[in-house]
C-alpha cells in the first residue's frame, strides 16, 4: 500500500476557529434541540433529545444526545465517545468502540445520561488515515505505533468541545462512564468537576485483544484484560 498521496484530517488538534483580530468569541449556545426515539441494543426504543451547538471552540458538529432527567439531575452519568464509523455503525471487531456505545445507550436508557458523540474519527486523524493505520497494524504494529508512523500523535482528540457542551447546558459535576483518565483530566480542565469514574465493560474480541493492550499500555485506560 502507497501512503505518498494521503491526505492530512483537516481538523487537527490545535485546529482554532477563525475569529475576527481583538474581538472575544462569543459563548457557546444552544443551536437545535429535537427529540428522537433510538434503538437501543436490545431492540428496545428509548426515547432522546438531540442537542447541537454553535459556537464551540473546535467548530465541529458534536452531538449530546439526552437520556430520561439527565439535565435536571445533579451529577448525571456522562459518556464522551467518539465517532467511530468502523465500529459504531459496521461493527468492526478491531475495536471496542460499538460494544461501548451500545453499553452506554441502554445503560443511560435505564438509568438517565447524556452521550456526547463527539466527531473525532480515528482519534482525531480522519476515517481515511485510520484505514490507513489499520493496514500498518496488519504488518505488526500496534495502533499507537502506526498512529506515529503516520506522523500523528498517538491520541490528538481534546475534550474542551465537550466540556463546553456541559457547562452550555448548565452542569459543572458530572459522574463520567469511561475507562480514559485523559478524558477526566481534560475535562476537569475546562471546569467540569468529575465525581466519580464508572468503568465500562470489558468487550474482548479476538481480533481487538491488541488494540485494547496498547491502550492499558500507552493510554492508562482502566481496562483488565486476561
Amino acid at each position: 500500500m502507497s501512503l505518498e498521496n494521503r491526505s492530512s484530517y483537516p481538523f487537527s488538534k490545535n485546529h482554532v476557529v477563525d475569529q475576527s483580530a481583538g474581538k472575544k468569541p462569543e459563548p457557546p449556545r444552544v443551536r437545535t434541540r429535537v427529540r428522537i426515539p433510538l434503538k437501543i441494543s436490545d431492540g428496545k426504543l428509548a426515547p432522546s433529545e438531540i442537542i447541537t451547538f454553535d459556537g464551540l471552540d473546535d467548530g465541529r458538529e458534536h452531538l449530546m444526545v439526552v437520556f430520561g432527567d439527565a439535565l435536571t439531575q445533579p451529577v448525571p452519568l456522562v459518556r464522551l465517545h467518539s465517532e467511530c464509523l468502523t465500529g459504531d455503525v459496521l461493527g468492526s471487531t478491531r475495536c471496542d468502540c460499538g460494544p461501548q456505545l451500545r453499553e452506554a445507550m441502554a445503560l443511560m436508557h435505564d438509568k438517565g445520561g447524556l452521550l456526547l458523540y463527539l466527531r473525532q474519527e480515528g482519534r482525531d486523524i480522519g476515517l481515511y488515515n485510520k484505514i490507513d493505520a489499520y493496514a500498518l497494524q496488519d504488518t505488526g504494529m500496534d495502533t499507537f505505533e502506526a498512529n506515529r508512523a503516520l506522523n500523528f500523535l498517538d491520541d490528538q482528540r481534546t475534550y474542551s468541545s465537550a466540556a463546553q457542551m456541559l457547562v452550555t447546558m448548565g452542569l459543572k459535576e458530572i459522574e463520567i462512564l469511561s475507562n480514559n483518565p485523559e478524558k477526566i483530566r481534560q475535562l476537569e480542565a475546562g471546569g467540569i468537576t468529575v465525581h466519580s469514574q464508572r468503568r465500562t465493560a470489558v468487550h474482548l474480541t479476538d481480533a481487538n485483544r491488541k488494540y485494547l493492550q496498547a491502550k492499558v499500555m500507552y493510554a492508562g485506560h482502566s481496562i483488565e484484560i486476561d
